[in-house]
């Protein structure tokens, strides 16, 4: 994200006084030089194709739409006398008899355009279905473009694209050859030419390796200048060949939110007010069985963000999963971000979280890795931050955080020997320390309580940071071995489950960690007998199975139940209305046990005092 001159020394001077400067910091070589990993041809084509994409401001981003049968489309189209903007996509299965969809238009700010007179043109097609192929194409000024393919996917087994700080021009300043990388506008913008071909690297080789998949979901920096004219950027991002066939849902990262050129290049579906900026503010839609919510937190008014998410949960209330993507990254593990900015909305929007039950949360900013634990508040009250913008309005004050209540200055790199600073800054960390870590087992959780936070590296490599020295103990695992990295998640109404993978110099997939899984199951079938309640065994297996009281369940002449291993059977479905009441003998751990029981359908049903005996309370039942 950003690193400013005071805090770059800051933490160069900290780092001289033990002998070592964090990696991130002083090696040039931390980030991809796309002339290196896109091979010379590939490379030396590129470099002459920059000169016409750079100045070219009207390429079509594709958005999800409101839900998976609508798919919304935006693109510039250059002011021309005589002629008005026609916000019009032509869309269908048959190419040559496509259906009209017209939307709106508006003026672009030519501030960002160089003077020159633009329009932007929203629309959205509706009708879509599964496993279909259709065909588009867009109107400029009244001129057809050209037409494109789109395939979608199944609506009910989903695959995602994960990504991270793309950042078309970060990598402003590090070396190509004998030049140096700078990020002057238009063509001469030699970094966002860089990262425009390594995100389209990456793209063609996660599209490669998963060719079914829905859309793309971006934790935010789509483009890196801040509060600065940069079409030239998302000239780059947007010239990526798999745009023209994969919608994007893109977060407003905080090198997007303070222009209006985000809003104009990307039409987001139920688009609200809550939490803007000059960007826009958070959205919300629906896909298959997930409610997809994205926050734009570099507005700090939480009261907003949750008035967002109470409006997206009441338009699908009964979503199976509810994922949030959000920027700054809460819960990271980077060395610039995760203990200083990024956590800084932490205390706020945890217990938020909690309250709308949300599975997933997708972040970025951090440009490293990690997958956090199964967290959940910790019901206890604690202060209000934010970020607030430098004195002229042109990007954050990063050396410092708020107490919304009190209008505390924190200093988040207090200068050596300043105890008051220091004293500040460490409550202001303690205060952070506001989540339980919920106690599971393995990389397959069935029906948690807490929510798991995801932060992508770099999709493109246009930068990337150290890994916070001491791993947090909220961190499961964790990564940053300075290459591009891209997640996939596969989902379904009962299963989520992310993989995440980089993509080295000479561009062979590797993962670099195992598959997470959440599963969700149905509350255990039930029968009742004298007053008393009595619980499907196999259904209590599977609920737990992934927790500290997992225990499984088989039968080899007889039920043998062993302790502290995952449920491995299926879950019977069909539920009995009555049982036939028995004296179950068993086996638990190499021990005989009874119990009282109820028998039906050839599944036994256990009171909760049974279960109490293999430390499964009732609430976890």
């Amino acid at each position: 994200m950003h690193t400013s001159r005071k805090v770059l020394a800051a933490l160069l001077g900290s780092a001289l006084l033990v002998g070592t400067v964090p990696a991130a910091l002083a090696a040039t070589a931390n980030y991809n030089d796309s002339s290196v990993t896109g091979g010379d041809a590939a490379w030396q084509a590129w470099v002459k194709e920059w000169d016409q994409v750079a100045v070219d401001y009207t390429a079509v981003s594709i958005t999800p739409g409101a839900n998976e049968t609508q798919l919304n489309f935006a693109w510039y189209s250059k002011t021309e006398s005589g002629k008005t903007a026609t916000p019009v996509v032509h869309f269908g299965t048959d190419k040559n008899n496509l259906q009209t969809f017209t939307g709106t238009s508006g003026k672009v700010d030519d501030s960002l355009t160089d003077g020159v007179a633009y329009d932007y043109n929203h629309a959205t097609v509706t009708g879509l279905k599964a496993n279909t192929t259709y065909y588009y194409a867009v109107e400029k000024n009244g001129v057809l473009g050209e037409v494109q393919t789109y395939q979608t996917g199944s609506f009910d087994q989903l695959k995602i694209l994960y990504v991270g700080d793309p950042q078309i021009g970060a990598s402003k300043g590090q070396p190509q050859g004998s030049e140096t990388l700078t990020a002057d506008s238009g063509a001469a913008n030699t970094a966002a030419r860089n990262d425009a071909f390594a995100w389209d690297r990456t793209l063609d080789t996660a599209l490669a390796q998963n060719p079914d998949l829905n859309f793309i979901i971006s934790a935010g920096d789509q483009v890196n200048k801040t509060g600065k004219a940069k079409e030239e950027e998302y000239a780059g991002y947007l010239s990526a060949s798999a745009l023209t066939s994969l919608p994007v849902a893109t977060t407003i990262g905080n090198h997007d939110s303070l222009n209006p050129d985000y809003m104009y290049h990307f039409n987001t579906p139920n688009a609200t007010e809550y939490g803007a900026t000059q960007a826009g503010g958070d959205y919300y839609y629906s896909y298959g069985d997930g409610l997809f919510i994205v926050l734009n937190t570099n507005n700090y008014n939480v009261a907003e963000h949750k008035k967002a998410i109470e409006e997206a949960v009441a338009s699908d209330p009964d979503a199976a999963w509810r994922i949030v993507t959000i920027h700054q990254d809460i819960y990271g593990s980077g060395l610039d971000h995760s203990d200083t900015d990024g956590m800084i909305l932490r205390t706020q929007l945890t217990p938020i979280f909690d309250q709308f039950d949300i599975d997933v949360v997708l972040q970025g900013h951090d440009h490293t890795y990690s997958r956090t634990k199964l967290l959940y508040g910790d019901g206890q009250t604690h202060g209000n931050y934010e970020f607030r913008l430098n004195a002229e309005g042109t990007d954050y004050d990063w050396d410092n955080a708020y107490n919304v209540d009190t209008d505390q200055q924190i200093p988040l790199y207090p200068a050596e020997g300043d105890t008051a600073a220091q004293a500040t800054h460490d409550a202001f960390q303690a205060d952070n320390s506001c989540y339980t870590i919920e106690n599971t087992i393995g990389n397959t959780v069935i029906n948690p309580k807490g929510t798991l936070y995801m932060t992508a590296n770099s999709a493109s490599g246009s930068k990337f940071y150290e890994l916070i020295s001491t791993q947090q103990d909220y961190v499961a695992n964790r990564s940053q071995n300075w290459l591009p990295s891209y997640s996939v998640i596969t989902m379904d109404a009962d299963t989520f489950s992310i993989d995440t993978y980089q993509i080295t110099d000479d561009g062979k997939v590797e993962a670099i960690d195992d598959t997470f899984t959440i599963q969700k199951t149905a509350a255990p079938a039930t029968l009742t007998a004298n007053g008393q309640t009595y619980y499907r065994l196999r259904d209590v297996a599977a609920a737990v199975s992934g927790t500290e009281n997992q225990f499984n369940v088989a039968w080899n002449n007889g039920v043998v139940i062993t302790t502290g291993k995952a449920y491995t059977d299926a879950v019977p479905t069909a539920a009995a209305a009555a049982g036939t009441a028995a004296t179950l003998t068993l086996t638990v751990d190499g021990k005989t046990a009874t119990s009282p029981a109820l028998l039906a359908n050839g599944n036994y049903y256990l009171p909760a005092s049974f279960f109490a005996t293999l430390n499964v309370a009732a609430g976890e039942i």
